[in-house]
């Protein structure tokens, strides 16, 4: 009966208009607010943990009171009580867009850490949303959780175990919002409040909740009321809610229909006065827009305005105001507010800082934009992540992640100093080798720079190739102790056709069959006849399609059959006439666009394209290739598993369509990837046997693929394991151009090999694996006396326009066509970045060939200061390294054992990443030996003191 009393009060309140908003309720309890968002020094701090402190202990009741923005699937910590000492978490409130709830963490009295999940939390719809979290019953044996969600009961949790008294000592004690925490919250937080004491009614003031009537029925969703009221009560208080805010909406409409009501009246009123008085001044009353001066005039009607005010347009008597947002000089379209006569921009999205703006008028519009610059969170907050950690700063956000190099752990238990080769008793590697230390804490040896070995042993090796000139006494039969067939010749599958201990590199006649290689049309197999049926160049011993001519040799399934005379090119079972994908095996012959060309090799699989045309070599087909690639990683954006954030990669580990960049759970296995010690393996109990941090599932295989850690170029993912050219794409830069032919690549070594035979036109071989930040290796040779031209690698290629290349050349030359332009190379190592708005052709040819910058197509990004060229028949050893979140890159380069070119730090992001690969201009018997190429998104230490060295100079 009580209840039935109580609601039909509540309701006739309603009807009269006279609850609204959030009043105060007489002989509700006093509550104290703290604003978080205002607590910007140690000693406001204090205060509020104080306060907090007195609340908790004293009162049955404290709220935390927010109104934020999310973007979708996203979340991070809204706030958290810590200790500055440990960052033990009293109080923690987190919440997670991506799968609709709040989780509240805090630390019971008995010393463990309690997590309560709240759900049905609808929150990362990129609209403002409000959430109250009222925690009940602190002075009682067991508390209380409730979750409003934009003013509606969300969900709750009784009977828990009671919070822990904070200590004593204010000062040790810290209240972080979602801007500071570890976990930082990725939107923009509105409003941040802890309400000690009072009730549901006066927390829901603090972000306009319409809570009415008697103020502490609503906290008895987990009190004494619950059993009072009852589920249908808690229904009926929903429903009064709801039509109180439909009483609003209604009183709203009846006050502009009085106003329009009055307007009419008065202007009725008007007309009739006019009827009985004399004719007056054609201006009075003013019949021009409201503020426009008014001449008599001669001419009809009798009267002539003035121009419209600024910001609006019109012929003086009508005036329209002008939309100044549509010519966009804010940050983002949205972000700009149209306005009577003007315009305003919104501040800068979290994460960005820039100076307001507003202004009048279209001109104003066109001359000033709105600029928001990215602040560096890494910078700016010391203590972003967790000491020693990697810090990576990213447009309007940061980004914590693993342990710096030489430390193990990661966001959750901290990171210390893991076992380092200096802190050996006893170094186990050779003089000419260094140490390194695995994540397993195992210790490699590998050799230096022009020496080889198994790293404990190592010897000279003049063509650094990766084998000693001497065979050297190893005790594990490493095949790279034995002795190089070759000396001076890169060869880094040391093949020997004949077996007679001459590598084919370095050997006349190769097959051993009397015949010089030179003269040779089978040079590897035996063939005295020389017998040879077709028109190529391959005798018949060595052709694998003896009857037809097949310069190319292509063999796509590897049968032993040239692809030119194999009826089923791919070996898929489907003849080549009847397949749509002839040389990629696709049984199923899936045609979901029904262009005749199957989905597996189908470069626009979901629009018709049957002639596959691809103008800029990216993969992706003309017709359905937008290149609107917002984070510039080389994947447009919607190709891209993460639009906004650089990911070369795509790798996806829980393939469940986020790019693990951009997925705060890599492996859905509930932990947080900055606390996950697998973070690509499924263990939610997080089991570390012998606590270094790394969790023992993935002890020595971190990323589950069955190479381990040791021998795996990518451990951290799944579908890299080691390097391997052996599929390419060949990028011709020159296809229009007739003075030169196109390249011949030749791949051996299992793809850790690439020889160019012929004198040849700009081109590329590129690697069909993209990368973020990488580690790329490997030993250039020219194994000959002819020509002068250039040779060197890309890196980052992204399309046949885009792509940075480090490229040599023997001799100072003018190129010889000065069509378009004349084109002057000098002898040094160059490093280019190339964004060509010509793409392939002449403009992009002799650009590459021009050392200097040549405007809308080549950049130069740094050369050899030396001025040198390569030198006939020497072997030269590169290193790269290339960051592309933050654009650092920098090339080493070896003769022998000496390093002769330092590019020192570089930046550049023109390319955020992409591919790897090899480059070829003019230069006949080019070899690029022993390739090696490792992923790795550490930041090397010299890029900070490059920054912090370019941050002073612009100071000064």
């Amino acid at each position: 009966m009580g209840a039935m009393v109580w609601s039909v009060s509540v309701l006739l309140l309603l009807c009269a208009g006279l609850t609204s908003g959030a009043p105060e309720v007489p002989g509700a309890p006093e509550v104290r607010v703290v604003d978080v968002l205002s607590l910007h020094d140690s000693r406001q701090n204090v205060l509020a943990v104080e306060q907090l402190s007195s609340g908790l202990s004293t009162l049955s009741d404290v709220y935390v009171v927010s109104s934020f923005r999310l973007p979708a699937k996203l979340g991070g910590v809204l706030v958290g009580v810590y200790s500055k000492q440990d960052n033990r978490k009293y109080l923690e409130l987190s919440v997670m867009g991506k799968i609709n709830k709040v989780v509240v963490r805090y630390l019971r009295a008995d010393g463990k850490l309690q997590t309560v999940n709240l759900q049905s939390a609808h929150l990362s719809e990129g609209r403002s949303t409000s959430i109250i979290l009222r925690l009940g019953g602190l002075r009682r044996d067991n508390m209380n959780m409730e979750l409003y969600v934009n003013c509606r009961l969300a969900d709750s949790n009784q009977g828990l175990p009671s919070l822990v008294a904070l200590p004593g000592e204010a000062e040790l004690v810290e209240v972080r919002h979602g801007q500071k925490a570890y976990a930082r919250l990725q939107g923009a937080v509105e409003s941040l409040r802890l309400a000690l004491g009072g009730t549901v009614a006066q927390a829901g003031a603090l972000t306009n909740c319409p809570f009415q009537g008697d103020a502490s029925a609503y906290n008895s969703v987990t009190g004494d009321m619950n059993s009072i009221l009852g589920d249908h009560t808690k229904a009926l208080i929903g429903q009064l809610i709801i039509f109180n805010q439909i009483l609003g909406e209604l009183r709203l409409d009846i006050r502009e229909q009085v106003k329009e009501m009055s307007l009419i009246r008065n202007t009725i009123l008007e007309c009739q006065v006019c009827g009985f008085h004399e004719p007056h001044s054609r201006c009075s009353p003013n019949p021009c827009y409201m503020g426009v001066s008014c001449m008599e005039s001669l001419h009809y009607p009798g009267y002539t305005c003035g121009p419209c005010p600024p910001g609006s347009t019109g012929n003086g008597t009508h005036c329209h105001d002008i939309d100044e947002c549509a010519l966009q000089p804010c940050y983002s379209p949205e972000s700009c507010l149209n306005t009577a006569g003007g315009f305003t921009c919104h501040p800068c999205p979290p994460g960005l800082w820039g100076v307001p703006l507003s202004g009048t008028g279209l001109d104003y519009a066109k001359t000033h934009r709105q600029d928001c610059v990215d602040i560096d969170e890494c910078l700016d907050l010391p203590d972003a992540c967790v000491s020693n950690s990697v810090c990576i700063n990213t447009v309007g956000s940061y980004k914590c992640g693993g342990c710096k190099p030489g430390f193990l752990g990661n966001q959750t238990s901290g990171c210390s100093p893991r076992k380092s080769c200096t802190a050996l008793t006893f170094n186990p590697c050779d003089a000419n080798a260094h140490c390194t230390m695995e994540r397993s804490g195992e210790v490699a040896c590998r050799c230096n720079v022009g020496w080889a070995g198994n790293g404990n042993t190592c010897g000279p090796d003049t063509d650094i190739d990766g084998y000693p000139d001497r065979p050297l006494p190893c005790m594990d039969n490493n095949k790279h102790c034995k002795q190089d067939n070759c000396f001076f010749t890169p060869n880094s599958g040391q093949e020997d056709a004949d077996n007679d201990g001459i590598g084919d590199q370095c050997d006349e006649d190769a097959d051993g069959d009397g015949i010089k290689n030179v003269e040779d049309n089978c040079r590897l197999v035996p063939n005295k006849d020389q017998q040879n049926s077709d028109s190529d160049s391959f005798g018949d011993a060595c052709d694998n399609c003896p009857s037809v001519p097949n310069a190319d040799q292509k063999d796509t399934d590897s049968n032993g059959q040239g692809d030119a005379c194999d009826q089923d090119i791919d070996g898929d079972g489907i003849p080549n006439v009847l397949d749509n994908c002839p040389k990629v095996p696709n049984p199923m012959q899936t045609d979901r666009d029904r262009d005749g060309v199957g989905d597996a090799c189908d470069s626009c699989p979901e629009l018709s394209n049957p002639m596959q045309t691809d103008i800029d070599n990216d993969l992706v087909g003309d017709v359905c290739d937008t290149n609107h690639d917002t984070d510039g990683d080389g994947l447009q954006d919607s190709r891209d598993n993460c639009p906004d954030i650089p990911n070369s990669s795509q790798l996806d580990s829980d393939n469940d369509g986020l790019g693990d960049d951009c997925d705060h759970d890599d492996d859905n296995d509930g932990i947080l990837d900055d606390y996950d010690n697998c973070r690509l393996i499924v263990n939610p109990y997080q089991k570390d046997s012998d606590m270094n941090g790394v969790g023992d599932v993935c002890e020595n295989d971190f990323d589950n693929d069955s190479v381990m850690d040791l021998v795996d170029v990518c451990p951290e993912s799944a579908e890299v394991t080691l390097t391997d050219f052996r599929a390419y794409q060949t990028v011709i830069l020159d296809p229009e151009g007739d003075a030169q032919i196109d390249p011949t690549w030749v791949v051996l070594n299992q793809g850790k090999e690439i020889v160019q035979t012929m004198n040849s036109d700009p081109g590329l071989a590129v690697g069909y694996t993209a990368f973020n930040g990488v580690d790329f290796e490997g030993t250039f040779h020219v194994n000959t006396v002819t020509d002068d031209d250039y040779a060197g690698f890309v890196f980052g290629y992204q399309d046949s326009s885009s792509f940075y290349v480090v490229m040599w050349k023997q001799t100072e030359q003018t190129y010889w066509q000065s069509v378009p332009f004349r084109a002057t190379a000098q002898p040094a190592l160059q490093l280019k970045a190339v964004k060509s708005r010509t793409g392939p052709g002449e403009f992009l040819r002799n650009a590459l060939w021009h050392t200097g910058d040549t405007a809308g197509e080549v950049k130069l990004l740094w050369k050899d200061p030396r001025n040198v060229g390569w030198k006939d028949k020497t072997s030269y050893r590169w290193h790269l390294s290339h960051r592309p979140q933050v654009g650092y890159m920098r090339v080493r380069l070896f003769e022998g054992t000496d390093m002769v070119a330092d590019s020192g730090v570089v930046v550049d992001t023109s390319m955020r990443g992409g591919r790897l690969g090899v480059f070829c201009f003019s230069q006949e018997n080019i070899i690029w030996s022993n390739l090696r190429y490792r992923c790795n998104d550490t930041v090397p230490e010299d890029f900070q003191t490059y920054r912090k060295q370019f941050l002073l100079h612009i100071q000064l």
